[in-house]
Parts: structure tokens; sequence; C-alpha cells
């Protein structure tokens, strides 16, 4: 049985240039301002906020071992407070490479954390958003992880 069931994360009709504009520190706005510049650029699409907090580019279909499944953005970043997240739909784990010369980052399973642009190698990092970013678009997404 297939089940298409409500992400918690939908996209939004709230404005992204709001939503980057009352970024109160002003190196988390510069850098988040620099990401959706980058993510524009390689998807060609206009950014949607997806959630009140996540700002999308392009979308994509997933579907779990279980059944479950939505769409979510292709590629997307949220300026935290505390790092920068980039989101890459199909994982860090395939970028190890990559992130070696990426400069001071961490990782969780979808997650690239960094504190500020500065002082990361800015070609890598395209690199990586623009390999995750067609891996998206050009498969379905199935999600061999759990829920």
């Amino acid at each position: 049985m297939v089940t298409q069931s409500q992400n918690k994360t939908q996209p939004t009709k709230a404005s992204v240039k709001d939503f980057l504009s009352d970024i109160k520190d002003e190196q988390r706005k510069k850098d988040a301002q620099e990401i959706r510049r980058l993510m524009a650029k390689i998807s060609g699409k206009t950014p949607v906020m997806w959630g009140p907090s996540i700002v999308g580019f392009d979308q994509c279909h997933y579907k779990y071992e279980s059944g479950r499944e939505g769409d979510m953005g292709a590629i997307g970043f949220s300026p935290r407070k505390s790092n920068l997240t980039v989101y890459l739909v199909d994982g860090t784990s395939k970028y190890q490479e990559l992130l070696k010369n990426l400069g001071p980052h961490k990782t969780g399973k979808v997650c690239l954390y960094i504190k500020h642009l500065d002082d990361i190698n800015m070609s890598v990092l395209e690199k990586i958003i623009e390999k995750s970013y067609q891996y998206a678009i050009s498969h379905k997404m199935d999600m061999h992880r759990a829920e």
C-alpha cells in the first residue's frame, strides 16, 4: 500500500526576501544571501519557503521503503542560529572526498553544517550542491533510511 502522508514541512507563500531580511546577525544574513544566490544559480529556480525556516529550490519526490512518500525541496538551506544548514537530499556520505577539501564543517545524514561561508572553499561547496541537485531532479528519491 502506498501512503501519501502530509509532510510537516510544506512549501508556503511566505516571503523568502522578508525571511532573510529578518536575520539579526549580519554575518549570518550575508551568508544566507550568498547561499541563496548560489542555489538560485545552480537550480535556475526561484526560492520558496518550506515551513517557517527552510529556503528551498525546486522540488523532488521521495519514497521510503515503507511506502510513505511526498515532496521536498531538491536543495535548500536554513540560516540557523549556530550554523548555516545546507540540505542535501541524497545525503552527505557520498561527498566524503569533496568534504575533505571544504574547510571546517560538520555533517548529519542529509545536512551540512557550516559556521561561516568565509571559512570554506566555495567552489567545493558549489560542486557538492550541484551534484546533489542534479541527483535530486534526475532520480526517483527512494529513501533507504529510517523515517
